[in-house]
């Protein structure tokens, strides 16, 4: 009975005896005025019994009879504008209530059918209609309401007693059906969603929907993607989480070898090589940022990004610098362009930005160097790099001429281990780089993608800054004129 079958009887129950209690005060109150309406016939034909009686004149005995026999305890007629008294019992009486019933309202009649059953005592009524045979104008009687009060709680008793026996059928009907159509699949959702519960990542536990078009399909046909995506993305969750113990495992070993190679690369800068004096500076410093990253991998056990140390960056120095470092690795049919015009800056952090740059830079050279590799007619692959201004945002663009997105990468390009689309690809440097350019309150997407190739667009908006970081005086000053 607590569960929702047992809700669902019991108000079906209280519905339907609802729906009888109000089907009943009408009833009653029709009940009451025909029973009245059937003395006032019954004391009609003693009436004109009584005229047609010799001399229209009747004995007491025989009197007494036939008001007994209709019922009632004074009769009187009116023709015209004569009234007679056709009939009278000898017992001495008092009129306690009159009521009219040419002319009663329906919310009057079930107000003077409920003050009939509870009147308490036995009362005597006056009760004036029109004669149903047609023998006058108007007929009035008098009678004791006691017979009407026990009548109407005879029928009110049946009304009651038939009023729960409907209830209870048409409420098993009713539950019945609703069991059927709503009861039973809501308890197969439950019983499926507690399941399910109890072991989300068992593809066999999520629900198979039906084929039913009403909202219970609706509903189990939404359950069971819900139930899908979760199962997948608990299993990619524990996969990501083996990778990260992975991860710290070899990231302890290899930052002692970055170490080894750290200390190692700190002499070429005593070479007097110049290619040795250009790039042993930026080794030193990809080596340092490899190190703190996998330090902080460690520490957090997982990739955490700190929150960016944004600063006003040169973007032409920095993109350099990122293509440098690039063209070391890259084929010999790839150039690379810096189209950043001197002057342009932005507001980010140097580590971050250089990481989102390579990344960006690292797919565009895969991505062509697959083409020609597919292709070796290809013509040769050109990334470009450039920025501008747009008010306090700074867009920067990196575009290349290789074969584009596939259109079923693109819609999940920026989640990890989803968005690579060349075989090997662990298609994370996408997500790492849209992590970071968020972290800066920015954002970063794909403007084109086709055949002619592929534009990427950064934006990173300047941090808010206190223009006057002086405290103010707190002394109130008075003013006097």
């Amino acid at each position: 009975m607590r569960g929702l079958s047992g809700k669902v009887l019991l108000l079906t129950i209280i519905f339907v005896m609802l729906g009888e209690v109000l089907i009943f005060l009408p009833s009653i109150a029709n009940f009451r005025i025909q029973w009245l309406k059937g003395r006032i016939a019954q004391a009609e034909i003693a009436a004109l019994a009584a005229e047609a009686a010799p001399d229209q004149i009747l004995s007491s005995d025989l009197r007494s009879e036939i008001l007994m026999g209709a019922g009632v305890l004074v009769v009187s007629l009116e023709k015209g504008e004569s009234r007679k008294l056709a009939l009278r019992s000898d017992t001495d009486f008092m009129i306690d209530a009159s009521f009219d019933l040419r002319s009663t309202m329906w919310y009057e009649a079930v107000t003077d059918a409920f003050g009939a059953m509870w009147a308490g005592e036995s009362r005597v009524i006056s009760v004036m209609d029109m004669p149903p045979n047609m023998s006058g104008d108007l007929i009035e009687i008098a009678l004791y309401e006691e017979p009407l009060r026990a009548a109407m709680f005879r029928y009110a008793i049946n009304i009651l007693l038939l009023s729960i026996f409907l209830s209870l059928l048409v409420a098993g009907m009713i539950f019945a059906a609703l069991n059927w159509v709503l009861v039973k699949p809501m308890q197969r959702l439950t019983r499926n969603m507690v399941e399910f519960g109890r072991n989300p990542e068992d593809f066999s536990r999520i629900i198979k929907p039906g084929a039913g078009r009403d909202e219970i399909g609706i509903a189990e046909r939404e359950l069971h993607d819900m139930q899908t995506e979760l199962a997948t993305m608990l299993q990619q969750k524990n996969h990501l989480a083996a990778l990260g113990l992975a991860v710290s495992k070899v990231s302890h070993d290899l930052r002692n070898m970055l170490t080894s190679a750290q200390l190692i690369s700190d002499r070429l800068s005593d070479v007097e090589d110049p290619t040795v004096k250009r790039f042993a500076p930026k080794l030193i410093s990809s080596l340092d940022r490899a190190i703190e990253f996998l330090s902080q991998t460690l520490k957090f056990g997982r990739a955490q990004e700190l929150p960016p140390q944004r600063e006003l960056l040169e973007l032409r120095e920095l993109a350099d610098e990122v293509i440098e470092t690039a063209v070391v690795k890259t084929s010999g049919r790839i150039r690379i362009f810096n189209r950043v015009k001197p002057g342009v800056v932005v507001d980010a952090d140097r580590e971050h930005l250089i990481r989102v740059l390579t990344n960006l830079k690292r797919n565009a050279v895969q991505a062509l160097e697959f083409l020609q590799g597919e292709r070796p007619d290809a013509p040769d692959g050109v990334i470009t790099l450039d920025a501008r201004r747009e008010g306090s945002v700074a867009v920067i663009e990196v575009r290349d001429n290789g074969p584009g997105i596939p259109a079923q990468v693109r819609e999940r390009l920026f989640q990890a281990f989803q968005s690579s689309a060349r075989q090997g690809g662990t298609g994370l440097g996408l997500a790492i780089a849209a992590e970071l350019v968020r972290a800066h309150g920015g954002d970063i997407a794909v403007q084109s993608s086709s055949d002619a190739g592929t534009c990427f667009v950064i934006t990173i908006p300047d941090q808010v800054r206190q223009l006057r970081p002086g405290r103010s005086g707190e002394r109130k000053v008075s003013l006097k004129a």
